[in-house]
């Protein structure tokens, strides 16, 4: 009987053992989860140097590592092609697990799947989007020796001969300084279609192309061209705000100062990969939020020219869908909706 005992009770104490063991290995299994991130970051700018991706990214990973709220080093890439359509088909495919790539993007994300012409296959449901942190304009911007000295006189060089008058931007046909750009046309009823536009690999391209004689005018990131204004290089006809900016351009007038009923907000957040893991997820609400409360982003923000916005992943979800569908009216009006 002692015998009997003895060895129920072995028995029992083994399996509680084992069971202690599994219970260590999953608390260690959690454990492990929960340190994300455990290597360098990467955020990648689909964009060439000098717009407002590429600053948006280095501002980004500037503050996260000035402020050690990420301990990991963080690095920018520049991915530039297809108005930000090229790495974006990359990043839904073949980094859709990795945790550790970022991605800054802006109306692009939208208008890209969701025009006719190169069309792409992949948006921002093909991702995980993890906060919207600032707002930006669009800025129509000419040469300090341009003809044009407002943007009334340029529409009307465009609508007396639209082939004369070379129209540029940092994004491919129908992408966001396509809009910018051809909005006031077609608020003046001229054929949005007409406008001459050569795209460029991003906002600092465009503006070479101005200053190289190679554009008119260009539409860019109001936030992007103050060095520029500073100088004496260029001069800005509007910005697309629905107010007088402050800084560099507090002197330009508004689209609807200058007789155009429209406006045109260019927001820019960070994105993370489809398959982002529920702690993951966790980590970046939890750090992104404190980003933007934070002394050092704001003042980014400031020097950069742009207006802090702070959406939460849900709330910029959810800003998202409805900005998909501004996006759809507005390509339909320009006849560009697939």
């Amino acid at each position: 009987m002692k015998k009997t005992m003895l060895v129920v009770l072995v028995g029992l104490l083994s399996f509680m053992l084992a069971a202690c063991g599994g219970d260590k290995e999953k608390a260690n299994s959690s454990e492990s989860s929960s340190n994300y991130p455990e290597k360098p970051i990467t955020v990648v700018a689909p964009s060439g140097a000098g717009g407002g991706w590429d600053l948006t990214a280095r501002a980004l990973a500037k503050v996260l590592s000035d402020t050690k709220l990420v301990e990991e080093t963080l690095t920018v890439e520049n991915k530039p092609g297809g108005g930000g359509a090229v790495y974006m088909a990359e990043f839904a495919t073949q980094e859709k697990n990795n945790p550790y790539k970022l991605m800054i993007s802006s109306p692009p994300i939208l208008i890209n799947h969701e025009k006719k012409e190169g069309n792409s296959p992949y948006g921002y449901g093909d991702t995980t989007p993890l906060a919207q942190l600032t707002k930006d304009y669009g800025a129509i911007v000419v040469k300090s020796d341009s003809p044009f000295n407002d943007l009334q006189s340029a529409l009307d060089a465009i609508k007396a001969d639209p082939t004369k008058v070379t129209v540029a931007g940092g994004s491919s046909p129908g992408s966001m300084d396509h809009l910018v750009a051809v909005l006031p046309a077609f608020k003046s009823d001229i054929d949005p279609k007409s406008v001459k536009y050569v795209s460029y690999d991003g906002g600092g391209e465009a503006i070479a192309a101005l200053l190289g004689g190679n554009a008119d005018l260009i539409a860019t990131d109001a936030s992007a061209i103050g060095e520029y204004v500073k100088s004496g290089k260029v001069k800005v006809l509007a910005v697309s705000s629905p107010e007088r900016l402050e800084g560099d351009l507090a002197d330009v007038p508004t689209f609807k100062e200058a007789g155009i009923d429209a406006d045109f907000t260019i927001w820019r957040g960070v994105f993370g990969p489809k398959e982002l893991k529920e702690e993951e997820l966790a980590f970046w609400d939890k750090t992104l939020q404190k980003l933007s409360e934070s002394e050092e982003w704001n003042n980014e923000v400031k020097s950069n020219g742009w207006e802090s916005e702070f959406k939460n992943s849900t709330d910029f979800k959810k800003f998202l869908d409805e900005q998909n569908v501004v996006i759809q009216d507005l390509l339909t009006a320009l006849g560009m909706q697939k």
